[in-house]
């Protein structure tokens, strides 16, 4: 997948292309001034210091000639091509994590919730930050400083032939090692880098777990026990990185090894030809000090190919991921959902989540509009299964679900969901305000229907005795506000949101009987001329109901009213009667 994977990654680089190639024409000028300085010292070994025809006063103002260009050069030119080379390149990488950053985040609102059913969520977190973090070095590496490290190769050699071409050529003899040993060691490096990533996705997954259920983990005081399940997943972490760590060092054991036999080399022939009268002091001298910058952007390139590695190994899980399908999706010829009459249809519905395993059955009724539903039966019975395809959260095995006569499956998800308002049995408040988390229902509400929406939901005289009223900051999962206090909050934002159509599920059954009758009579309130379906464990909460399904393993059983269930003397008066003792 490498290969492709850099294809698909260059996609996100091409609208920076020229900024990248300012970037490489000032890394040139910034890695092409150090290149002088040899000749500058062989120059003043061989012309100054050892000029015979120069008197000291001579070679010492040419020397401080010399110095004050060298000075500019250093001291008033470089500085700022550095800062440039750094900012852009910094810029780039930057500008380029931001945008993959982007298309991962509308990647993860469009997949479903079967994927994230099967997935730790700090995994997920650990690709979008950290893996694509790691992709950085890709740009930085291997569109900037590997090109440069390679301009300043060619330019050092070119300089060395024009020196001497058989000291070159034994300045170049351990090239083919060097190649060879690169290839060797980088592809089994490569695999390690990924096996490691995804060893510290798993250590970030189970650890964002455990920080979430840390209330669970104090009640039963389960700490010591989680210690060694987490102490599990490290060692398995850490195994993987000493993995990776020992071939790493291998590699630049043997690398180092080969690029500094070469300097050996030079240093024993240039000495040879020096001590033969074949070429000046100054020459060999400006020879060894190229070897530094011959061999030093080529170790650049060694650790450029751990770096590149491990951003290769990243961007294949990043791609991966990205590569996750989408359950639900919209149709090519999909419409947008503009007017919702409310009523719904269950048409010979059936679902499972696994193809042989059908949750519901042959589901066949309907729902008029302004029309209450409720739906009851035992845990498991697939009440909730039932409500979330509604929204699309998950689409049907087989059959239909119609709004107003058609199928939902024509309009556009967002559309849809547009239409329905829902208030679940935990529902999730974000670490914002009070005042932000109501507008979730309608982000461009003015202040007065914020406030208009959590009366309705008999949530303002709450709010306002909390210290800072609507801009009180709610904490993680609104860890701030007791159980009643949420589900008011979540329900003032589904009346700012004014939807046709509304789903309870089991928005009541964990709160007390305070809070209950608070939400009950907001529920009441929100209810009126919308079509709305309810889930309720507690079945005194839907007496009111226009209708009551009753559903046993995924099929209805018994539907009615209230009064006519009770007379029937069937499954829904043995629920409601346990439920009375």
């Amino acid at each position: 997948m490498t290969l492709e994977s850099m294809k698909r990654y260059m996609a996100f680089v091409k609208p920076y292309w020229k900024e990248i190639i300012i970037t490489v024409l000032i890394g040139l000028l910034k890695f092409g001034i150090p290149l002088m300085l040899p000749l500058v010292m062989m120059y003043v070994i061989d012309d100054i210091i050892f000029a015979e025809a120069m008197s000291e006063d001579e070679k010492m103002s040419t020397l401080v000639q010399v110095m004050i260009v060298m000075g500019i050069l250093f001291v008033v030119v470089r500085p700022p091509v550095e800062y440039f080379r750094q900012y852009f390149a910094q810029w780039i990488g930057s500008k380029i994590l931001y945008d993959i950053r982007d298309q991962l985040f509308t990647h993860i609102q469009k997949l479903s919730l079967r994927f994230y059913s099967n997935r730790k969520v700090g995994e997920i977190i650990s690709r979008v930050i950290h893996d694509v973090e790691q992709t950085k070095n890709f740009v930085i590496t291997g569109l900037m400083n590997i090109w440069l490290d390679l301009a300043t190769i060619i330019i050092a050699l070119i300089i060395m032939f024009n020196l001497n071409v058989w000291l070159t050529l034994v300045a170049i003899s351990m090239f083919p090692f060097y190649g060879f040993s690169v290839k060797y060691f980088y592809a089994r490096l490569r695999e390690l880098t990924r096996v490691r990533s995804q060893a510290l996705a798993e250590v970030q997954g189970h650890l964002h777990e455990r920080v979430q259920g840390m209330n669970v983990i104090r009640s039963f005081a389960l700490e010591d026990y989680e210690q060694d399940r987490f102490a599990e997943r490290n060692k398995h972490f850490l195994k993987r990185a000493i993995d990776h760590t020992k071939w790493n060092a291998k590699t630049f054991a043997v690398v180092n090894t080969i690029t500094d036999i070469a300097p050996l080399l030079v240093i024993f022939v240039s000495g040879y030809f020096v001590i033969t009268n074949q070429f000046e002091v100054g020459v060999m001298t400006a020879f060894v000090l190229y070897m530094e910058r011959l061999y030093g952007p080529l170790r650049r390139l060694v650790n450029s190919s751990t770096t590149l590695t491990q951003a290769i190994a990243s961007m294949d899980r990043v791609f991966e991921f990205i590569d996750e399908k989408y359950d639900i999706k919209d149709s090519e010829h999909a419409k947008a959902l503009d007017h919702v009459n409310g009523q719904v249809t269950f048409h010979d519905v059936s679902f499972g989540y696994e193809e042989d395993d059908r949750i519901l059955q042959n589901l066949n009724f309907e729902v008029n509009k302004g029309e209450t539903v409720a739906f009851v039966g035992m845990s498991g019975g697939g009440k909730s299964t039932l409500i979330s395809l509604i929204p699309r959260f998950y689409d049907v095995t087989s059959g239909q679900i119609l709004f107003d006569g058609t199928d939902i499956r024509e309009f556009q998800v967002r559309s849809l969901r547009d239409k329905i308002g829902m208030v679940m049995q935990d529902n999730i408040l974000f670490s914002d305000s009070v005042k932000q988390n109501i507008l979730m229902g309608k982000p461009d509400a003015t202040e007065a229907e914020v406030i208009a929406a959590a009366q309705a939901a008999n949530a303002h005289e709450f709010i306002m005795n909390l210290p800072r009223g609507y801009e009180t900051e709610v904490g993680e999962r609104g860890v701030k506000l007791s159980g009643g206090q949420k589900q008011r909050v979540a329900i003032a934002r589904v009346f700012l949101k004014n939807p046709p159509i509304l789903i309870f599920d089991e928005a009541t059954s964990a709160l007390d009987l305070e809070s209950e009758h608070y939400i009950q009579e907001a529920m009441e309130k929100l209810a009126r001329n919308r079509t709305t379906f309810i889930i309720a464990h507690r079945l005194s909460t839907i007496t009111h109901a226009d209708r009551i399904i009753v559903i046993e393993n995924g099929r209805i059983i018994e539907e009615g009213n209230h009064q006519e269930l009770m007379k029937r003397r069937g499954a829904y008066k043995k629920l409601f009667d346990v439920q009375q003792l």
